[in-house]
């Protein structure tokens, strides 16, 4: 798993053209009546926002790591074992990445309740007009937005977590504990 980890943060584009052809095939599978090829152009222009705002806040980390995808891999590395670095200006660049995680996702349960009742009504509107011809896609639809959902949960709620734990971390041990004096 840690390869894997460290082949998405190496290479952006690995996870976005995964979430494309993951979007495309859903969309698809929902609606059959698109070409394929119509389809995943679709999601590929649906999924530009979503690019920009993945790119930039990379660029933004990779910043604040030092400049470097190898020492940004390393960060993230030590956030998701829990161990804090030991080298200083390491330690002040995740806890800048963590800051900066933090903040950003201060908005996340507002965000969730937004998808929810987003995702509740495309359903039930899907439901109503038979947009996509009947009762078994329509509970195709709630089925994998209660899925996402409920995932989405759970994904934020660990992430949160193991934030949260590193910042406590890294602010009760200034310095880490070291050999004392000789």
């Amino acid at each position: 798993m840690q390869r894997t980890n460290d082949f998405f943060l190496r290479h952006a584009w690995a996870p976005i053209a995964l979430g494309v052809l993951a979007a495309t095939a859903v969309t698809w599978l929902l609606f059959p009546g698109n070409s394929l090829l119509a389809t995943a152009l679709r999601a590929c222009l649906y999924s530009v926002a979503g690019v920009v705002v993945v790119m930039s806040r990379r660029r933004k980390e990779k910043n604040a790591a030092g400049g470097s995808t190898d020492r940004l891999i390393a960060l993230e590395h030590s956030l998701r074992t829990g161990e804090p670095p030991t080298a200083p200006e390491d330690r002040r660049a995740l806890r800048e990445i963590v800051e900066r995680r933090l903040h950003q996702g201060r908005h996340r349960v507002a965000a969730l309740v937004f998808l929810a009742v987003l995702f509740t009504a495309v359903t039930v509107l899907t439901g109503l007009t038979g947009i996509t011809a009947g009762l078994p896609r329509t509970i195709a639809l709630a089925a994998l937005s209660a899925l996402f959902l409920a995932w989405t949960a759970w994904n934020s709620n660990r992430q949160t977590h193991r934030l949260h734990t590193m910042r406590t971390a890294l602010h009760t041990d200034e310095a880490p504990a070291g050999p004392g004096p000789a």
